[in-house]
């Protein structure tokens, strides 16, 4: 069955295009029970609906983040606890924003072309399972309206 994802041309603002996004992200993976399947799906329609220069998500693998499903060039297998952006927002159990991640102590360049990053952290039985990792290609591209919505996200798969 093919799916897709429509984003109506009056949704102007992210906000306006996270809130259309949503509930579609919910239907694409209701009912689906492969995790790999759904996360793949969900990084194409953040790649899709907002153009990011990388979308994707690290599953935690004993002590290190491993590349799982994602959108955009390529990336970095493993990521150390407490390393680079992804590897602290684990290790730390939140949500980080970095306007810019050359700025970042321990930064992990997988591209030189990134230049601003959000990563959020998933959870299940309390403990940080995976990280949604979204980079962009301009400066200070993140804000609290990603950070909100991001998160609505990353309780859709906790509840995969």
């Amino acid at each position: 069955m093919a799916e897709s994802i429509h984003i109506p041309e009056n949704a102007i603002t992210r906000e306006d295009r996270y809130k259309a996004l949503l509930p579609q992200i919910g239907s694409l993976v209701s009912g689906e029970q492969d995790l790999i399947a759904n996360l793949a799906n969900i990084a194409a329609s953040l790649k899709e609906t907002f153009g990011f220069f990388w979308v994707g998500f690290y599953l935690v693998k004993g002590d290190q983040l491993v590349l799982g499903p994602f959108q955009g060039p390529v990336a970095c297998t493993r990521i150390p606890k407490g390393k680079g952006v992804c590897g602290t927002a684990w290790m730390e159990a939140r949500t980080i924003l970095v306007d810019d991640v050359d700025l970042f102590p321990g930064h992990i360049a997988c591209s030189s072309l990134s230049k601003s990053e959000i990563v959020i952290p998933g959870f299940r039985d309390q403990q940080v399972t995976m990280v949604l990792d979204v980079d962009s290609d301009k400066l200070a591209d993140f804000d609290h309206v990603d950070e909100k919505y991001l998160s609505e996200i990353m309780k859709i798969v906790e509840a995969l």
